[in-house]
């Protein structure tokens, strides 16, 4: 029987190029894992596998490895950086006890790193805090350490200090023990040596140490009373207070040091076992009923209980589907028979293997605490929970953001139809924030993703990995529709045809509702004149036309629906006769009450160089961009704007030819705003054009 208190559950997550899969490199050369470092940059590290990871040199789905420190086992799990791939840091961190959030010495808190920071908090996972690339020109510890707590809100406990910056960082002071770490040029993590910290660094040493202990003993009051007497805690007593706090959430130990050049990693892995949860320490997850509500009841990390556990990605590979799962309680086996409480079926469990990156370990059974990919399932989504079939039980669901952007594709040749079917339900199984459409007028598949990089990719993969070439039409924005003013009405459903006829009669009223509402109905119909028993139809009625909008098409938000009257007949009503009702109501209220074009509206964030913040401001004001924020940091400048989606298509390389190729830029969903109306004309004539061919 495995022993859960040596088990770290942890996943490493970061901005994108702050240096996390380079230290997770690390991490698996130190615990004996690799023995040959693959290098980002030469598209050769071990998680980054898929080629266009390779080629790319960024991470697009999370790997997951497992590897041993001090006795301790670690499920590791590297996540992505980009925010088009932001789906698998959300459903990785939904999984795991703890984590380390990787920051760029010099780049500082970046944007992905606010979203991820924030999925963390969501998922209260405690996390230890890695300020990479010391190493770099630019790079200002003290700066990141005040960023976290600025950006961020975040609260850092500084455990060690470094010894020099940029090319003369040598190595870091352990603030606890008041030693120094410092390895040597030759780039080996195992050649360094313990010493006495540098003289000038005396006092400074004592300052940070002195706020390390102060924030630490707050856990203990006993330990705080002495503290405050003058008696100061012993080392094991610091420690024992830092977890306390950590797991709590109540800061963030942080560490410094160069992954790339092996500088400070040990103390990092030190700090996954002294301070990080292990499965049994964190908060166990609820379980929910068929409506998503909590029950009471929770999945309490223990072997000998009822199975329960999460299905959090799947991956297609030559062997098949992998489900990778997170086991919270009970044990499984070759052969067994589990239940998905999603689909009330059930499943055999064909084999169970660990994954390192894409190689495969198997075994026999696994246990609560356990991330394993088990392989033979056949219906199993994400998000699904498999449980005991006589102890059915289901897990809180993940959620996931809608796509913003859509491109037409069709097959360049007529073989390759029903190859595309197979791979595309492969990909969608694969990626929950990936949707697929067929336009019923048109015949063409659509494709849906998270930004242009995301389906970028998806082509990529449809292309290599299933060897269809597809023509791709240019992207289409997401627009929504919505309404600006409040229409009182009424609608009447007559049928009369030989036997019973269908009659039905609403008053309603159709308003503008509150931002990010969706839909709402009330009814507010006394007396009877609209039976109980046919407002579910009503409202279905009205909730499956907001599908599509008067005005080109589009989904429908933020409006409100209220059944105020009505009347029906003893015979004639029926509930299908309401909802036939409600749908005309709709084509013949929504056009009266002042339908709005809404178009997304995407949080942009840039860095450039100082000399060109002049032309990159020009140019996001040319886009519709509205500035909300200027940073200067040492290397360049971070400018913060909201743009519309439909104006940022290619900018990535418009911004590389404003910035002689230094500039970068990320950008995420942030809302749905009012269309100007010259742009609301042209999409509203493009949509009708496409309704005519």
């Amino acid at each position: 029987m495995a022993d859960l208190s040596k088990y770290r559950n942890i996943g490493i997550f970061a901005h994108v190029d702050a240096g996390k899969t380079t230290t997770t490199e690390r991490i698996l050369k130190l615990t004996g894992k690799i023995h040959k470092l693959g290098e980002v940059h030469d598209g050769e590290s071990t998680m980054d596998f898929m080629a266009q990871e390779a080629e790319r040199g960024i991470t697009i789905q999370s790997a997951a490895t497992s590897c041993f420190w001090k006795d301790h086992r670690f499920n590791v799990i590297d996540t992505p950086g980009h925010v088009d791939f932001t789906i698998e840091v959300y459903r990785s961190l939904k999984v795991l006890d703890g984590g380390i959030g990787v920051f760029c010495g010099s780049g500082g808190v970046e944007p992905q790193s606010e979203t991820n920071w924030r999925y963390a908090n969501e998922s209260e996972v405690a996390r230890v805090i890695f300020v990479n690339k010391l190493d770099r020109i630019g790079a200002d510890f003290y700066r990141v350490v005040a960023q976290v707590e600025k950006v961020l809100a975040a609260n850092p406990l500084v455990m060690v200090l470094p010894i020099g910056i940029e090319e003369n960082f040598t190595g870091v002071v352990d603030l606890l023990t008041r030693k120094a770490w410092v390895w040597d040029e030759s780039g080996d993590p195992m050649k360094y040596e313990i010493i006495d910290p540098p003289e000038e660094m005396a006092e400074q040493i004592a300052e940070w140490r002195e706020k390390l202990i102060e924030k630490a003993v707050e856990q203990d009051d006993a330990l705080m009373e002495s503290y405050l007497d003058g008696e100061e805690p012993s080392v094991e007593d610091i420690k024992r207070c830092i977890r306390k706090g950590t797991i709590a959430l109540d800061f963030f130990p942080t560490y410094c040091g160069s992954a790339f050049k092996n500088k400070g990693m040990q103390l990092v892995l030190d700090a996954v076992v002294d301070y990080l949860p292990s499965p049994t320490e964190v908060k166990p997850q609820p379980e929910v009923d068929e409506e998503g509500v909590e029950t009471g009841e929770f999945a309490i990390v223990d072997p000998d209980r009822p199975l329960r556990a999460l299905a959090f990605k799947i991956m297609d590979d030559r062997y098949g589907a992998l489900t990778f799962t997170r086991i919270y309680s009970g044990k499984i086996k070759k052969g067994d028979t589990v239940m998905n409480s999603f689909t009330g079926k059930t499943e055999r469990i064909g084999r169970i293997v660990e994954m390192h990156a894409d190689e495969r370990i198997e075994y026999d059974q696994a246990s609560a605490g356990d991330i394993v990919a088990l392989i033979g399932m056949k219906n199993v989504q994400t998000g699904h929970t498999l449980c005991d079939p006589k102890h059915p039980a289901t897990l809180e669901p993940m959620v996931f953001p809608d796509p913003v952007i859509s491109i037409a594709i069709a097959p360049k040749d007529k073989a390759a139809v029903d190859k595309l079917g197979i791979a595309l339900s492969k990909m969608i199984a694969e990626d929950p924030s990936f949707r697929v459409e067929t336009d019923e007028e048109s015949g063409e598949t659509i494709l849906k993703g998270m930004g242009e990089l995301h389906l970028d990719i998806k082509i990529d993969i449809l292309k290599r990995t299933h060897g269809i070439d597809v023509v791709v039409g240019k992207p289409q924005v997401a627009y929504r529709e919505t309404i600006t003013k409040s229409v009182s009405d009424s609608y009447t459903h007559k049928k009369q045809t030989g036997g019973s006829g269908q009659f039905a009669k609403i008053d309603y009223t159709i308003e503008p509702g509150e931002t990010n509402s969706g839909y709402v109905f009330e009814s507010a119909v006394t007396g009877g004149n609209v039976p109980r028993e046919f407002w579910p139809a009503v409202e279905k009625g009205f909730r499956t036309m907001m599908d599509a909008g008067v005005l080109a098409g589009y989904p429908v938000l933020d409006v409100k629906v209220i059944l105020r009257d009505g009347s029906f007949h003893a015979v004639d009503s029926s509930a299908i006769a309401y909802e036939i009702a409600a749908r005309a109501a709709f084509r013949q209220s929504i056009p009266k009450a002042g339908p709005q074009l809404l178009e997304p509206i995407m949080k942009v964030d840039v860095f450039t160089p100082d000399d060109h913040v002049g032309d990159v401001i020009g140019d996001l004001n040319r886009r519709r961009g509205m500035i909300r924020d200027q940073d200067t940091a040492p290397t360049g400048v971070r400018i913060k704007a909201d743009a519309p989606l439909s104006e940022m298509f290619g900018y990535i390389g418009d911004l590389r030819t404003m910035t002689s190729g230094r500039g970068q830029f990320s950008m995420e969903f942030s809302h749905f705003s009012q269309c100007p109306n010259n742009v609301a004309e042209v999409v509203i004539k493009e949509a009708k054009e496409r309704k005519q061919a």
